[in-house]
């Protein structure tokens, strides 16, 4: 006799909040999803959604502000912390930690503003137990150069701030998925072939076209699901049909929120 698994059911999502960031209203423009990886930022731009793969672009650089200031772009969506906490977790990270369940792993407390002045993972701990009385993930240490460069353009262009939005490709592959998260890792084969399928049908020969171009040891496999991922989430976003979640400013006027 043939037995199935039982499909897992959407987590219910956060209520609404009562102080919501607005819909993302910007002008028409190109899109843009954004994942780092290990040769810098993966950066795939759209000049709308949704179009085929031979119209978009991508490109591997070290610094964001190209990118960023590129003319006729309307909204970027990057897979990276933007709102900082000064102490306490962020709000936008525990709801996305409720709704991806299995999946809670991939999103890590993000480090707290403080820990940007530190130049050791040492000083980093010490700056983070002093405002929450918790030591910072190696993890989120090993973000910290790229948060800050991040951080260091928003504070400096104030222009760009409107048009950058964190996500999260975990949360865009459950939004994907009809609500449930991916039930397996991204690093397992199963997991590959899961959100391989979805990118597949959404834009078809894309991730095998940006890995033909691609060195493996920059750009893994699995970043470009997840930059694809987080241009899907720009998708959602224009079209004013994204999951937010949190939205509270930080001390710089930084929402600290996540998108899919």
């Amino acid at each position: 006799m043939k037995t199935t698994t039982p499909r897992a059911l959407p987590t219910p999502e956060p209520a609404a909040d009562p102080h919501p960031d607005p819909v993302f209203r910007g002008p028409p423009g190109a899109l843009q999803g954004v994942d780092g990886c290990r040769g810098g930022w993966l950066v795939i731009t759209a000049p709308a959604l949704p179009c085929a793969a031979a119209e978009l672009h991508w490109q591997l650089l070290e610094s964001l502000q190209p990118a960023l200031a590129a003319p006729g772009l309307a909204l970027t969506a990057v897979d990276m912390p933007v709102g900082l906490a000064e102490a306490g977790p962020r709000r936008c990270d525990q709801e996305a930690r409720r709704l991806l369940g299995p999946r809670r792993s991939s999103v890590f407390p993000a480090p707290l503003r403080p820990c940007l002045a530190a130049s050791t993972y040492a000083e980093a701990c010490a700056l983070s137990a002093a405002a929450s009385g918790r030591r910072l993930s190696q993890q989120a240490y090993n973000l910290l150069p790229r948060i800050r460069q991040l951080d260091g353009l928003l504070q400096a262009e104030p222009s760009l701030r409107p048009r950058v939005w964190e996500v999260h490709p975990e949360l865009a592959f459950r939004q994907w998925n009809g609500g449930v998260p991916m039930a397996e890792a991204k690093k397992t084969a199963a997991g590959a072939s899961q959100r391989g399928a979805l990118v597949e049908a959404w834009l078809p020969g894309a991730a095998a076209a940006i890995r033909a171009s691609l060195r493996r040891g920059l750009v893994a496999d699995d970043d470009i699901l997840d930059a694809l991922a987080c241009l899907w989430s720009a998708g959602r976003l224009r079209r004013g049909e994204a999951l937010t979640l949190g939205g509270d400013p930080d001390r710089t006027g930084l929402p600290m929120r996540i998108s899919a």
